[in-house]
């Protein structure tokens, strides 16, 4: 049998399509509840082509995220947004963001805050700025 180099292109091609093709298994009880199917609800997308876009996308499971971007003044892309999901609590999740020239900006209860200097340590750096100010180092 003669195999031409078209021919076996062609054959190549079936069998990347063919490996690269979803694989579904059937569920067994060890399947993992991340593992299941989760329907999407909405999957909205605009892009205007001069940079500006948003988007919107919201799942069965409670994962939603939605944003917006605008080009910035300096070449980067400034973006606004929202991700949410639920919790294994039941509570919902929600983190806002914002990415522009100044940085990535996130904000959400969820998100670790410093705690507040005590007192006395307040009081120690207003005495070394003050020392700072009048030229005295050690």
């Amino acid at each position: 049998m003669i195999i031409t180099m078209n021919t076996f292109a062609v054959l190549v091609c079936l069998a990347a399509v063919a490996a690269a093709s979803p694989q579904f298994r059937a569920p067994t009880r060890q399947t993992f509840q991340d593992e299941r199917q989760v329907a999407i609800l909405r999957d909205d997308r605009q892009d205007s082509g001069d940079g500006n876009f948003n988007y919107n996308f919201e799942a069965e499971n409670g994962i939603s995220v939605s944003g917006s971007g605008a080009p910035g003044s300096e070449g980067q892309s400034n973006m606004q947004g929202s991700y949410r999901f639920t919790l294994p609590d039941g509570t919902i999740a929600e983190v806002r963001y914002v990415a522009d020239e100044f940085g990535f900006r996130a904000e959400s209860p969820l998100i670790p805050t410093d705690h507040p200097l005590p007192a006395h340590a307040i009081e120690q750096i207003r005495v070394a700025e003050e020392q700072r100010r009048r030229g005295i180092t050690f």
